[in-house]
């Protein structure tokens, strides 16, 4: 692509930020990036933080974009659904999908973020700064303050335009939300539950101790496990517990002795797998679970808020990250449009991306509460067998709403969101009323669900829901 003259400041150098520079760099930017961590290619910042992440169809849209669809394959391990474990250690794989192509994947969070730091450092035209903590951001001057790490030297750069990657954190949303200088709305909203990582070492010879191609879910109604695979052999498990609640909670698991009872009570079999558990537990942080919305994005053709510091959003759904990386897509969709109009860029991008960030995480919290509480009741495994059946009989027909959301990346977040609600309480419904078994034939199964699906939506669109 033909150079541009014009300087981007991208402030954050995770996920988002690091497509984001490499993509701006393929278009012939020149791109400073500008990071408050060390290089994670050299220095080990995992602890506490998710070591991997769920990667699917959406976040590949932005693999695709910059050319790494086939790279980013090594770092994969297929997930094909989840696996529930009961408190007696029965266990039930749930499939994501009845189509068999269809499937998420675990990835770690640190081999991708390096890979994507390389491939844009490959291109002259980006630079990256590690050990530089943004301050403040002078939207209306389009200048960003900085302290280095080390030093403790203050210095300010400019650019002809700003864009944070920066996370729930964000300088450049406190910034907007402190300066006053324009309308600008904030919320940050934190579940009652935290979240601790925890570790499934692998074996002697470095196999997996438990079954390998799922993400597994230890639900108990108010709070769970959950484990995805590593590439070496281990598993990340992350609890999902109150502060506060309950008999076991964040605030009262104080001694090693109420942490195993506490494990050997709700998830035996998992604490057979770690006898490291005392260890990870109280070396390892707590951290918070919150949502962030915020608008609008953007100041005037200046700045930019992208990825979590404009919506930051629970883990529940497994679309954070890839949720980030469609935003990079989305983005680079209207420059095509509009190159070299910054304000008009930023403008279509936050009217046209801000609807469907804002119902992932309306999907997320749904989904938070599905995980830990509905896929141990029988109701929703009998609507889970009705939807994989559905899906493998009839693949161009029928999608859950899980399907839409993960699978299904040419709508959007929001489109997906209404219609898969729409055929949850369809066929939750017929279940409760007796219309529906998952015995019935298919075909009629799915003319019913569409015929019901169609009435909600349109009582739906009757009270402004659309």
């Amino acid at each position: 692509m033909k150079e541009r003259q014009q300087n981007i400041l991208i402030i954050g150098a995770g996920l988002c930020g690091s497509l984001l520079s490499l993509r701006m760099g393929q278009r012939g930017y020149n791109v400073n990036v500008y990071e408050m961590r060390p290089d994670i290619r050299k220095t080990d910042i995992s602890a506490g933080r998710s070591i991997n992440l769920a990667f699917s169809d959406r976040g590949n849209k932005g693999m695709k974009l910059v050319g790494l669809e086939e790279k980013v394959k090594e770092l994969c391990i297929p997930m094909n659904g989840r696996m529930l474990h009961d408190r007696e250690g029965n266990t039930f794989l749930s499939n994501y999908s009845g189509r068999d192509h269809e499937y998420i994947n675990s990835i770690s969070r640190e081999g991708l973020n390096a890979m994507l730091l390389d491939e844009a450092e490959k291109h002259e035209n980006v630079k990256i700064h590690f050990n530089k903590k943004c301050l403040s951001v002078d939207f209306e001057n389009t200048t960003a303050h900085f302290e280095e790490y080390h030093t403790k030297d203050k210095f300010i750069e400019d650019a002809d335009c700003i864009i944070a990657t920066d996370g729930a954190g964000s300088a450049l949303r406190r910034s907007y939300y402190l300066e006053r200088k324009f309308l600008f709305s904030f919320s940050q909203e934190y579940l009652t539950h935290g979240y601790k990582e925890l570790t499934i070492l692998p074996t002697e010879n470095g196999d997996y101790k438990t079954y390998k191609s799922a993400l597994h879910i230890w639900p108990r109604g108010e709070f769970m496990v959950i484990a995805l695979p590593n590439l070496d052999g281990s598993f990340t498990v992350t609890l999902f517990l109150s502060y506060a609640e309950g008999k076991y909670n964040f605030n009262n698991l104080t001694s090693p002795e109420i942490v195993t009872e506490f494990f050997q009570k709700e998830f035996p079999d998992a604490l057979e797998l770690m006898p490291n558990l005392i260890h990870d537990f109280f070396e390892n942080p707590t951290a918070p679970l919150g949502t962030v919305k915020c608008s609008p994005w953007y100041y005037k053709g200046n700045t930019l808020l992208m990825g979590d510091s404009a919506h930051a959003i629970v883990p529940f759904y497994g679309q954070g990250m890839n949720a980030s990386f469609e935003d990079v897509v989305e983005f680079d969709a209207i420059i095509d449009k509009n190159e070299g109009d910054w304000e008009t860029i930023f403008s279509e991008y936050g009217k046209t991306r801000k609807k469907n960030t804002d119902a992932i995480a309306d999907l997320a919290i749904d989904n938070f509460h599905e995980m830990k509480d509905h896929v141990g009741k029988v109701i929703f495994q009998e609507k889970r067998k009705i939807e994989m059946a559905l899906e493998k009989e009839f693949p161009e027909d029928y999608s859950s709403k899980y399907s839409l959301v993960t699978f299904n990346e040419h709508i959007g977040y929001r489109e997906a969101m209404l219609k898969g609600r729409a055929q949850d309480k369809a066929i939750l419904n017929m279940l409760s009323d007796g219309v529906i078994s998952s015995e019935d034939d298919i075909k009629d199964i799915l003319d019913k669900v569409k015929i019901e699906t169609e009435a909600i939506l349109e009582d739906d669109k009757i009270v402004g829901l659309h």
